[in-house]
């Protein structure tokens, strides 16, 4: 049995991504960490008959720092969806000057209380808080890199639905049929479709017009959801599930199940040179970026390996020159996150 905290629980992506976990029967415990409202959560959330005990942590005052601690002790997991979302008109460096200090101060505690969890990222901008991630968790000198997860799982979600309107398939049938690699921005991320032959036969009769219409509405589909809500929110409910998703992963692995080798397993964000052969991607492809999101084997709530995109995947010339694009972006957003922490007290 596995406990989970959600930092960050009371918000539109805490809420049902906390009821999400509640539900998992391998969960035992749920704890729930917010500034405002974990307690009325929480105790709305333990009249549900499910095997977990949920338990609200919200601190008594600016100053308080012993609460979260209290959340995050003997945690097998630590999700972060904590921050503010993304409003119209706001940059990804607005944002990041926003989140940046919550995503710093929350790691740091996690480094302190529970530094053996599994990390799972989703509070945005995924490409610079991951790593403000690793360098407080560097400098507090608990950095296991392969339990440090960006949650980049809601652009293959996209990805599954926008394709299979255009090929007549059902989502749930693209799942572990395709793959998005990259980041989580924009034109950082870089859906891949040509993986198998049915599916790739398939995405052959689209037009280059539909194509590239699916490539844009999978890097901005946040936008969509943005404009539809006129400026009152962002994706919440989507990336509740997105993230429940990789969560619901690694909690089967601790529990010591095992992924179908037949199936493209979910891409995250992680730091390449700390996971077996990933420094040698990252030269060979990927214009030694430290950071990128692909496919990852789990193993007891960590990563095992990873699948190399450009060996197993069919990357096609065009998707090859997305990754090029991406690199491009992904580099002064890295940078953004570990410059960030220089200097930083934790």
């Amino acid at each position: 049995m596995v406990k989970v905290t959600v930092c960050g629980a009371a918000g539109g992506i805490g809420q049902p991504l906390s009821l999400l976990l509640k539900l998992n029967p391998q969960v035992s415990e749920l704890s729930l960490f917010d500034v405002v409202n974990a307690n009325g959560v929480a105790a709305d959330l333990s009249h549900i008959c499910s095997p977990a005990k949920v338990t609200g942590y919200q601190p008594s005052s600016k100053e308080d720092r012993d609460t979260i601690q209290k959340a995050l002790v003997n945690s097998d997991l630590v999700v972060i969806p904590a921050g503010v979302p993304r409003k119209p008109g706001m940059t990804r460096a607005d944002l990041f000057n926003i989140n940046a200090s919550i995503i710093r101060d929350i790691v740091g505690s996690i480094g302190k209380a529970c530094p053996n969890a599994a990390i799972l990222i989703i509070s945005n901008p995924v490409n610079s808080t991951v790593p403000i991630a690793a360098e407080v968790l560097k400098k507090l000198g608990v950095f296991n890199p392969k339990k440090l997860f960006g949650v980049t799982t809601l652009d293959s979600v996209r990805a599954e639905t926008f394709l299979g309107e255009l090929i007549k398939e059902t989502p749930t049938s693209l799942k572990g049929q395709i793959s998005v690699i990259g980041g989580h921005s924009g034109d950082t991320i870089v859906p891949l479709v040509h993986a198998t032959a049915s599916v790739a036969k398939k995405v052959s009769g689209l037009s280059k017009s539909q194509y590239n219409e699916f490539i844009h509405r999978v890097q901005f589909g946040g936008d969509e959801v943005v404009k539809a809500k006129n400026g009152a929110g962002s994706a919440t409910l989507s990336m509740a599930y997105a993230g429940y998703r990789f969560a619901e992963k690694v909690i089967g692995s601790l529990n010591g199940q095992s992924e179908s080798s037949s199936e493209i397993p979910d891409s995250s964000y992680i730091y390449l040179a700390g996971v077996p052969n990933g420094k040698e991607l990252s030269q060979k492809y990927l214009k030694n970026s430290e950071f990128f999101s692909v496919p990852v084997i789990l193993e007891k709530g960590q990563i095992k390996a990873f699948v190399n995109p450009f060996d197993k995947l069919n990357v096609t010339s065009e998707e090859s020159k997305l990754v090029d694009i991406a690199l491009g972006g992904l580099q002064n957003s890295i940078d953004q996150g570990t410059t960030f922490v220089t200097g930083s007290k934790l």
